[in-house]
């Protein structure tokens, strides 16, 4: 009897990856699953709402139910270096990281796949509504990251980062599936994790509370928050006529440079770094007619820039630059060269639908330029962009 390919799938105590097991058991495959456990510190986390005990206890008993071999690996100091650190060098330069793309890139598919390879996998499994398909392309094979089935559910932009390699060893079966199709799955089988809801809250750490997890870090520290009229001067510019494409996209992408006396001030915050484009919680400050959103912040001044309503010119940029460094190709042989251009749909966050855009190769690095103008551009997030289905690349906002 041929031997059967191993693959270590991440059970995270959740209803998509226990039923990704199942599926695999049932193609064949000889399963192993493994937990992650990726954080200790109890005090920032929202104690009931499924800290990892429950997690791993729920993903235990699955392996049990299924009958597959189950360990937990503890991945926090990879966790705490890679991603806890991250974070708030990011916060604190006033930048938004994006914990989940990089939990994916940094562990799941980096320091969890080792291990798994190291006991011996063929493959790593997730529970992500994603597919994977491969094709040869002259005389190599070629890996494509494509949406899941279920739209409302895609999460192909959190694996924006995996490269070739990630991908050859990388397996999603459930991404075929819809969220209910999963529900019913589980149900049938019987599974704990059938009617558990869907987690939220940095990836393997549980609800965290976000200002009390980067205050542990990030000292409070009083500033003003201004508001910013809809008349400020830099909004109804005269376009320049520019002598070229490049020049153009500088000017689209420039940041806008408020100061104090631009607005009038309407309130304190406790801190700069705590807040993030595009934000309208937290403020705090009553008595406008719309909604106050944050449409910038000053790390440096320790101030708070905001304007009146969701659709303040301040939130609104048509267009986006990602350096070299920050540049990265799913699919490294469509990466554009100096000059290129080439049109594609991109999102700028999770969830938001795809948008039309042009992708604009220079020396520098990538300017993505957006047929409609895009809310809370926020540097430090992750830029994806697609061929139809199929997630091609992505960068980090500059």
């Amino acid at each position: 009897m041929e031997n059967k390919k191993r693959v270590i799938v991440g059970l995270s105590g959740g209803v998509d990856s226990s039923v990704a097991a199942y599926l695999l058991k049932e193609q064949g495959f000889e399963v192993i699953g493994l937990f992650m456990k990726n954080w200790h510190d109890d005090s920032v986390t929202i104690s009931d709402e499924c800290p990892w005990l429950d997690d791993s206890n729920d993903a235990m008993l699955v392996a049990d139910k299924l009958g597959i071999p189950f360990q937990t690996v503890d991945l926090s100091e990879a966790y705490k270096e890679r991603i806890v650190d991250y974070m708030f060098k990011e916060y604190e330069s006033g930048r938004t990281p994006n914990p989940d793309v990089l939990c994916n890139r940094e562990i799941k598919f980096d320091v969890f796949m080792k291990i798994a390879l190291d006991l011996g996998a063929d493959y790593v499994a997730t529970g992500h509504y994603c597919r994977k398909t491969s094709f040869n392309k002259n005389g190599q094979t070629i890996h494509q990251l494509l949406a899941g089935v279920d739209i409302n559910k895609d999460q192909s932009y959190f694996l924006c980062q995996l490269s070739q390699a990630q991908l050859a060893k990388s397996l999603f079966p459930i991404g075929e599936l819809t969220k209910p199709q999963v529900r019913d799955i589980a149900s049938k089988l019987d599974l704990i994790t059938a009617d558990k809801k869907d987690s939220q809250g940095l990836c393997f750490i549980g609800k965290v509370r976000l200002p009390e997890f980067l205050q542990q870090k990030l000292k409070p520290k009083e500033g003003v928050i201004v508001e910013i009229p809809n008349t400020y001067r830099g909004y109804n510019n005269e376009i320049p006529i520019f002598n070229s494409k490049q020049s153009e996209l500088d000017y689209l992408t420039k940041k806008a440079n408020y100061s104090v006396s631009d607005g009038k001030i309407v309130g304190k915050h406790q801190g700069a770094h705590f807040y993030t484009k595009g934000q309208r919680k937290g403020l705090a400050v009553g008595g406008t007619v719309e909604p106050l959103f944050v449409i910038d912040t000053d790390v440096e001044a320790n101030v708070i820039y905001t304007g009146q309503g969701k659709m303040h010119p301040g939130l609104y940029k048509s267009a986006l630059f990602i350096t070299n460094e920050d540049l990265h190709w799913v699919r490294e042989d469509l990466a554009l060269l100096v000059g290129d251009t080439l049109d594609v749909l991109a999102r700028i966050r999770y969830r938001q639908p795809l948008e039309k855009a042009t992708l604009y190769r220079v020396e520098s690095g990538l300017f993505i330029e957006f047929s409609n103008p895009q809310s809370a551009i926020a540097e430090g997030q992750f830029a994806a962009w697609y061929l139809g289905e199929e997630l091609i690349g992505s960068g980090v906002i500059s």
